[in-house]
């Protein structure tokens, strides 16, 4: 008898397929917005350093920061300090001091930080606390007008 892909993912992983919720696909599209965002700390210009251990296990990495209190906890990989907040506190909105992505546990998605208003100066932040430099610029690209199309003004 064959079995689906997601079949055999979940045979392997039984009990414990929280663990690896999302980890079996690859690129995710980010959310433009986000419903939960009235909880956010009003004060996100100040925020622990990417290297903040996590304040529970005190584990050095896989460190989430809680955009709704600035707490730092460790990811679900670990011993899941932030799931465990989150589930406790409802403070549904994180980010990664991984890869500076933001997730919203409501939502159950990564959310764009670099276009949703609210979280882009702290992903800033976070970026400039992480690598010493601000974030590069994000550039759309706009189609060049040939040049006899921009010549072409006779109106024929």
């Amino acid at each position: 008898m064959a079995t689906s892909s997601s079949t055999q993912l979940e045979i392997l992983l039984g009990e414990d397929d929280d663990l690896l919720l999302g980890a079996e696909s690859g690129w995710v599209e980010a959310r433009t917005s986000c419903d939960h965002l009235s909880s956010l700390s009003s004060d996100l210009l100040h925020i622990p350093t990417p290297h903040t251990p996590c304040n529970r296990c005190h584990h050095p990495s896989e460190n989430w920061l809680c955009l709704c209190c600035k707490d730092v906890l460790c990811s679900r990989f670990v011993n899941k300090h932030m799931l465990q907040h989150f589930q406790q506190s409802n403070h549904s909105v994180a980010l990664s001091y991984s890869d500076l992505s933001v997730w919203c546990f409501v939502c159950e998605a990564y959310l764009d930080a670099q276009v949703i208003p609210q979280l882009r100066s702290v992903h800033e932040i976070a970026y400039i606390l992480k690598f010493g430099q601000a974030p590069p610029v994000q550039t759309v690209d706009i189609p060049k007008v040939e040049d006899n199309q921009a010549d072409d003004t006779s109106g024929s």
